[in-house]
Parts: C-alpha cells; sequence; structure tokens
C-alpha cells in the first residue's frame, strides 16, 4: 500500500525514545523527511544515523519543549533544512509516578508546559502553512489513562486528558483546510517507559518486576506487551494520504487491554 509519504516532512517529538524512535524510523522508511526532537539528543542522533544508513533523511534537534521561546528557531531550520512541516506527532514524556492530590502548584505548571502548552504552541505555529497547502496530519500521542485513569499516574490522567478535548476541537476547525488531527493511545507497548513504571509498581507493592509484568500481561487479550513497531505502523497510516477521511479520533493500540467501549 503506497501511503502517500514521499517527500512529506514530519516532525516527531520525543523521537529518542521507544515509540518516537519507531515512529521516525516508519516514516523515513515510507519516503518521509523526519525533523526528530528530543532533549535526550544523542539518542535522537543515534536514530538519524540508523535512518540515514538505511537511506532515508533525517535531523535531530535538541529540543526542550519546556522552553516555548525555542520553538521559531526550531521551525526555521527545519524548514531551511528538510522543507515546510506537512506532518507532526506530539510524542511527549510522562510525568513520574504520583497521586493526582497534593501535587504543587509548581509541579502542575512544570508538567502542563511541558506536555500540553509546548504541544498547543508548536501545532499553532505550524497551521497556518499546512492550511496554505491543503494538507496536514495533527496526531498526538497520550495515554491509554485518559479513557481508564491509571492508578498512581495522577499528572499524566488529567494532563494528557486535556489534550484529546483539544485535538477533537482542532479537527472540527481544520478539516475543510485538508488537515486532520487524531489522538493515539497506547497500551502496554514494550519500551524503557513501560519497564520504568512496572519497577516502580514493584517496588511499591513488593512484588518482583516479572510478577508485575506477568499480572499486566495477563489483563491484555492478545496475551503480550505490543512492538513499538505496531504503534508506530498506526501512526504512519494516520499521517498518510489514505487516512484523509479519519478525524477527531481516538485512536487505540493496547491489544485489546482498556475495557471500556
Amino acid at each position: 500500500m503506497d501511503l502517500g509519504l514521499q517527500d512529506r516532512v514530519a516532525l516527531v517529538f520525543g523521537a529518542g525514545g521507544g515509540l518516537g524512535g519507531a515512529i521516525a524510523r516508519t516514516l523515513a522508511a515510507e519516503g518521509a523527511k523526519v525533523a526528530m526532537a528530543d532533549i535526550a539528543i544523542q539518542a535522537a542522533e543515534a536514530t538519524v544515523r540508523d535512518i540515514s544508513a538505511a537511506g532515508g533523511t533525517a535531523i535531530a534537534l535538541d529540543w526542550d519543549l519546556a522552553d516555548l521561546t525555542s520553538i521559531p528557531g526550531h521551525l526555521a531550520r527545519i524548514e531551511a533544512d528538510l522543507g515546510p512541516i506537512d506532518v507532526i506527532v506530539n510524542n511527549t514524556g510522562g510525568p513520574p509516578p504520583t497521586p493526582v492530590s497534593g501535587q504543587s502548584a509548581e509541579n502542575w505548571e512544570k508538567f502542563f508546559h511541558s506536555m500540553v502548552l509546548s504541544v498547543i504552541a508548536v501545532t499553532d505555529a505550524v497551521l497556518p502553512g499546512m492550511k496554505d497547502r491543503g494538507w496536514g496530519r495533527v496526531i498526538t500521542s497520550t495515554s491509554s489513562g485518559v479513557v481508564a485513569p491509571i492508578p498512581n499516574l495522577g499528572l499524566s490522567n488529567a494532563l494528557r486528558a486535556s489534550l484529546v478535548g483539544w485535538s477533537k476541537t482542532l479537527a472540527g476547525e481544520v478539516g475543510r483546510h485538508g488537515i486532520t488531527a487524531n489522538i493515539v493511545l497506547p497500551g502496554r507497548i514494550a519500551t524503557q517507559r513501560i519497564t520504568f513504571l512496572d519497577e516502580q509498581r514493584a517496588e511499591r507493592e513488593g512484588k518482583t518486576v516479572d510478577e508485575v509484568a506477568a499480572a499486566s500481561t495477563a489483563s491484555i487479550p492478545v496475551g503480550r506487551y505490543g512492538k513499538p513497531r505496531e504503534y508506530a505502523d498506526t501512526v504512519a497510516f494516520l499521517a498518510s494520504d489514505r487516512a484523509s477521511y479519519i478525524t477527531g479520533s481516538v485512536v487505540r493500540i493496547d491489544g485489546g487491554l482498556i475495557a471500556s467501549i
């Protein structure tokens, strides 16, 4: 299937991590030119080398999403090196495990800036160009906690849920310009983030990491954790020409984990 991504320019956040790196590789394999943004620049640069070795085109940007003043400079570099942005994949890091109560205002503000306001600000900056060209894709990765809140991930549950309302509203505003906006939800995808969360849960509950992972696996109908590539394939489809009639949606890549309809 030709996804129509040849020479499209994609900006992927969190591209040094498991999900973001897989998304960047998959988009590049489909012919997109990828700008890989991450505060962990060495990890992003390693993925750029992989993409280049495979014949793709990618650049790495040392980008701290909490610094909103850096947005114009980064976007100018992407346009100069690759061209105007056609696809934006909003994939931000998650906050540490915490209860939702008793958090300081400073903590809420810190993660609101890096997880929510940054996403909105960057998307707003690229939307005019997408409108001018009559084509664009805004894909935002959140968490299964926006559908079924996850215990002890209070900050994540609350802040990521705000992006669902934002994305749905945005879809209604930009659809006539050939732009789609969708949310993707990862279930238990085998990344360092999931390993970290399993380790934290094991420590809290006095169990081994293997016991925690086994219990999690037992709750997934397909009987295993997902692969980053499986998540990335879904994102690539939503970024494609073939997905032009899908917008305002929340797509679960969870192996059937989320129990609600």
